[in-house]
């Protein structure tokens, strides 16, 4: 059999082209990220760089670039079992050897303690996201590629291998061949993702098989898992894998031991065969086409990206937005951020504008509004859904105030003033009546219109890391941006009142605006800093220099003058702008923490206080255009500060943008690689710079 080294000879089209002609890094709006073998074989390079695959319920699939896992919340299928929540790594991942001729080849790669075994990116030739994760391998001259992907709506994962000889048919070569043949050992965990799995003498080690499937349940109170395949031959023994080691889940101060078992052996003899496929579900799906699976999901995300402007950029942040977008029940909601966040009220509002408006998707939003709607309880939209789908918890005074925007926000774009007037309006005006009067942790409206809130050992705002008894940034009474977001919220309201003819109610939210916006003006302007307090609480006055002031100029609606709001905007640019959003506090303040890493108290410690958080680029840029009036000189500044985003596509969670970014160059990425709130207002801050033009 003659042998072939080199895999760019390798002729045909990825499989992406092969189902949509134009895409696969051909076509227009072409947005595919690549690495070759110099990024793969460099383990500290490939492990920077993370994938992720989601399925429209809270699941996902995600791991490096070449399949080490690094996090306990890597998995190939990590189920959604009460979605959006509830989610349990079932298959972590998979061990691929490849035989030809009696010699065995591992594809898989895994870290022991002092170990690194198998060491199957030796053999890998590249990676690309083409829309789904690919991985190609060279051993002998045949050139292996896997595909990775989640049909939307299900808890499935489906992995494909293809073998291909460059130049030849690989059928006809591996005939030629007595062994030639590939092997997958599923290593299952079945456990919840925030967990890790020891051994145990509580699993269930029973395999069910059937022609085409194999069915396990470790745990009676979880899941069956299905493997759907078409193997020749299905190899019994039973084995624990112990002590694999997560790299990233040690650095961060957590256990980073994990014990996985494996049920059992596929194997595949490659003879009259040029691919594998493996379908893993929670639904039995033997005899189902993997093929009509991958078409089915590359037309879905054709038609999620069809309205993106044809700019690479916008396109890969639409692409990139659909992650998010998850179910709850019969309607829609967001998930903050892969891999360990839930769907948030606080991020979900401020994200819904761009993950859904900015992609014109507006049935999304409304799905995503009702649903919060339906949740408001004491004038409060609920700020988290736990993971094991417990009552959610009311513990923020913003989440409720960025609703507002949201609404207005959707009726800006979509005009959609029915839905609003029967869906929402009571629920708001019930919001504002709660807030006049009082609600939870001491939520109210001052003598002087303005919103206090806080009580000791909470944290209501968005800064709101907490160690122990330990609140690190408590911002308890007035502060700054809950009161820009007050006003903006009395001004919609008052606009609402009025197309809905409501005249009692317009009048009341105009006074109330009114008074609120003098009383800000007189208590929060910093004449010595030329900005915003942060926070006032009595006659305490937090001159903390810090983002939050930047929401009083970026929101519709402002109270501040036009030169009080450049001023604000020049500090702000001055002390807080970096490439990937706005330090959470000034370098030259003494609580400043240049890095975002260590044990748990390190990194809590230092969330709010420097950590640069992307999202806030969104409203940035929005309070710069305004105070320059959308000049043209304004948006090309603008678009120069967006430009590093385009980069970060392809560092830490590839095609997405991270959570927080370490505050002094070079700025490492931080957090959620795929966080909503980045995303939304990076795609919403691209279109708001065409919007001004």
């Amino acid at each position: 059999m003659e042998r072939r080294t080199r895999a760019e000879g390798l002729s045909s089209l990825s499989w992406l082209e092969e189902l949509w002609p134009g895409a696969g890094g051909a076509g227009e709006g072409s947005t595919v990220i690549r690495f070759g073998q110099d990024i793969c074989v460099d383990l500290a390079a490939a492990s920077s760089r993370e994938w992720l695959e989601t399925n429209g319920l809270g699941g996902y699939s995600s791991s490096t670039i070449t399949g080490l896992n690094t996090r306990r919340y890597h998995g190939l299928l990590v189920a959604a079992t009460k979605p959006p929540v509830g989610r349990v790594v079932m298959l972590s991942k998979l061990e691929e050897s490849f035989t030809i001729e009696g010699r065995r080849y591992e594809l898989s790669t895994n870290q022991y303690p002092g170990a690194l075994h198998p060491q199957g990116h030796k053999s890998q030739t590249g990676f690309r996201l083409d829309p789904f994760p690919t991985f190609t391998y060279e051993v002998e001259g045949v050139v292996i590629e896997k595909t990775v992907f989640m049909p939307h709506g299900e808890n499935t994962s489906i992995i494909q291998y293809k073998f291909q000889v460059p130049g030849s048919r690989f059928q006809e070569e591996c005939d030629d061949t007595a062994n030639c043949s590939f092997e997958l050992r599923p290593l299952v965990a079945f456990r919840d993702y925030h967990s890790l799995m020891h051994e145990n003498g509580a699993l269930d080690p029973q395999v069910w098989t059937e022609d085409g499937l194999a069915t396990i349940r470790p745990y009676a109170d979880l899941p069956a898992l299905h493997f759907a395949h078409e193997a020749d031959e299905i190899n019994p023994a039973a084995f624990w894998y112990r002590n694999f080691v997560y790299a990233e889940e040690q650095m961060r101060g957590f256990e980073f031991k994990e014990d996985l078992f494996s049920p059992f052996a596929l194997r595949f003899d490659l003879r009259g065969r040029e691919g594998v496929t493996l379908i893993a579900s929670t639904e039995r799906r033997e005899g189902v086409s993997a093929d009509q699976y991958r078409r089915a999901e590359i037309e879905r995300r054709r038609q999620v990206i069809e309205h993106a402007h044809d700019d690479e950029f916008e396109t890969a942040l639409v692409r990139a937005a659909d992650q998010f977008i998850v179910a709850r029940g019969d309607r829609k909601t967001i998930i903050a951020g892969y891999h360990w966040f839930s769907d948030w009220g606080r991020d979900t509002m401020i994200a819904l504008p761009g993950l859904t408006l900015s992609t014109n998707r507006p049935e999304i939003a409304r799905s995503i509004l009702h649903e919060f709607a339906r949740h408001a309880s004491r004038g409060m939209l609920p700020n988290r859904f736990p993971d094991a789908g417990e009552q959610p918890e009311y513990n923020t005074v913003d989440a409720t105030l960025w609703f507002f925007e949201a609404v207005r926000a959707l009726l800006e774009q979509a005009a959609d003033e029915a839905f609003v007037r029967d869906t929402l309006y009571d629920v708001l005006v019930e919001i504002i009546g709660w807030h006049v009067r009082g609600t939870r942790y001491n939520i109210h409206v001052d003598d002087d219109g303005l919103l206090y809130a806080g009580e000791e050992g909470v944290q209501l705002t968005w800064m709101d890391a907490k160690v122990g008894d330990w609140v690190v940034t408590p911002r308890r009474g007035l502060a700054v941006e809950i009161q820009a977001l007050w006003y903006n919220a009395l001004r919609v309201m008052a606009d609402l009142a009025a197309t809905f003819k409501d005249e009692a109610n317009r009048s009341l939210y105009a006074e109330m605006a009114e008074k609120s916006g003098k009383s800000f003006n007189r208590l929060f302007w910093n004449e010595e800093a030329g900005c915003l307090y942060d926070v006032i609480d009595g006659d305490t006055r937090d001159a903390s220099i810090r983002p939050n002031q930047i929401f009083a100029v970026s929101l519709k609606h402002s109270m501040l003058s036009e030169e009080k709001a450049k001023s604000i905007v020049a500090v702000v640019e001055r002390e807080l702008l970096t490439p990937y959003g706005l330090r959470s506090l000034s370098p030259g303040d003494s609580q400043y923490r240049p890095s975002y890493r260590g044990d748990s108290l390190s990194r809590d410690g230092a969330y709010h206080q420097g950590t640069v958080w992307a999202w806030l680029m969104g409203p940035f840029i929005n309070a710069y255009l305004k105070v320059n009036g959308g000049s043209e000189e304004s948006r090309e500044q603008a678009g120069r500060w967006l430009s590093g985003f385009q980069a970060h596509l392809s560092e830490a969670g590839l095609g997405q943008i991270s959570e927080i970014f370490d505050a002094e160059p070079p700025h490492t990425p931080r957090g959620c690689i795929a966080q909503a709130w980045s995303v939304g207002e990076i795609l919403r801050a691209v279109k708001a710079i065409r919007q001004f033009s």
